[in-house]
């Protein structure tokens, strides 16, 4: 069974965003705490479909902050070229917010997974009951993949894109590390209060 200490869980924002994040942690749009000023990434019109979708649980995809189970997602890959209406963003800009399933369960925060996009049809919804069948859940060979465009396996892209959603703020003390492109971007981090110790040059995880 996979260690849930280890099985990080990966949250991109601008890294103008990591001032608010400092003081409020990460906060859902929604939230009497969010960020006035926060600067967004990624594609407007998929967020405005997450905020129709109706979970099995009867809630709404967009109540939730979503995470990915891996990095060099399509999803990054989006956003730093600009595709899809998406104005492009420098990788030194993206920072990953860092926690683990096992801190989010620790926390007692609510939080559903997915075996793929979570918009996708073909996706399917799980609860806290089945974390402990994770491994057999979620296809961990395509999470990590570097690459998904495959002509012998349509469906690897969504499968890579397997999400983990948690309901409402998540407070500071949930973010175990953050990790950043180059230098400069830990410098910019760092001087805005975030610890030395826990920024972390990947620029392995950007494209």
């Amino acid at each position: 069974m996979t260690d849930l200490n280890k099985t990080y869980l990966f949250r991109m924002t601008h890294i103008e965003n990591i001032p608010h994040i400092l003081q409020y942690g990460i906060t859902h749009s929604n939230s009497a705490n969010a960020n006035p000023n926060f600067v967004p990434i990624g594609d407007g019109s998929l967020i405005s479909t997450r905020n129709n979708i109706l979970l099995s649980n009867g809630r709404l995809l967009g109540e939730y902050i979503p995470f990915y189970f891996g990095v060099r997602t399509p999803m990054l890959y989006v956003v730093q070229n600009g595709f899809n209406m998406v104005a492009p963003i420098p990788a030194e800009n993206i920072v990953y917010c860092i926690t683990s399933v096992q801190k989010i369960i620790d926390l007692q925060l609510d939080f559903v997974f997915t075996d793929g996009h979570a918009v996708d049809k073909f996706t399917s919804q799980f609860t806290t009951q089945d974390i402990d069948n994770l491994d057999n859940i979620l296809d961990w060979k395509a999470i990590r993949t570097k690459y998904w465009r495959d002509d012998n396996d349509l469906d690897l892209k969504r499968r890579k894109e397997a999400e983990f959603l948690v309901s409402g703020d998540i407070l500071i003390n949930a973010i175990l590390g953050y990790s950043v492109y180059n230098q400069n971007s830990k410098n910019k981090i760092i001087n805005c209060g975030v610890d030395a110790a826990n920024v972390h040059i990947k620029s392995e995880f950007y494209f």
